[in-house]
């Protein structure tokens, strides 16, 4: 005879004392999600902004001219920050609508389907910020051997 684990005989029980907390954990995350709807857009807008009118208006004042950058691209910077900004944003809108419905219709595919868009919600800002720390390192790596070196 076989034995299970008591982990694997373990089951989680959702009561309604849970699936208040999960509601009120949806209510602010599908927030967020909206607020960062906005900001995406208003990046998107003044990346735009930025990129066409002022790249183009500045004439010989662009005081970056001698590094070789032009305004311009600090717009598209701005553009693409904003299509990075994206995907976390609408993982998690994705996990808020989810959950609402699945608490709603007691609908277990919708509470799995929640819990995906919240797992690939964590899993892009942690990839991101191992990115992130990885360039500060390089970065710091980069000037100490720059110093080093004058």
């Amino acid at each position: 005879m076989e034995e299970k684990s008591v982990f694997e005989s373990f089951e989680l029980e959702v009561n309604s004392e849970v699936k208040g907390f999960l509601k009120e954990i949806s209510t602010w995350s599908y927030f967020l999600s909206i607020v960062g709807f906005i900001g995406i857009g208003l990046m998107v807008i003044f990346g735009v902004f930025f990129g066409a009118i002022l790249g183009s208006s500045m004439g010989g004042m662009n005081p970056y001219e001698n590094l070789g950058f032009s305004v311009g691209y600090f717009g598209l910077i701005y553009v693409v920050i904003a299509l990075v900004y994206f995907f976390p944003v609408y993982y998690l809108f994705n996990f808020s609508k989810k959950m609402k419905s699945a608490l709603k219709a007691n609908n277990n595919n919708d509470f799995k389907l929640a819990f995906s868009n919240l797992k690939s919600h964590y899993k892009f800002i942690a990839i991101f910020a191992i990115v992130i720390i990885s360039m500060y390192v390089l970065i710091f790596a980069f000037a100490a051997l720059s110093a080093a070196i004058s």
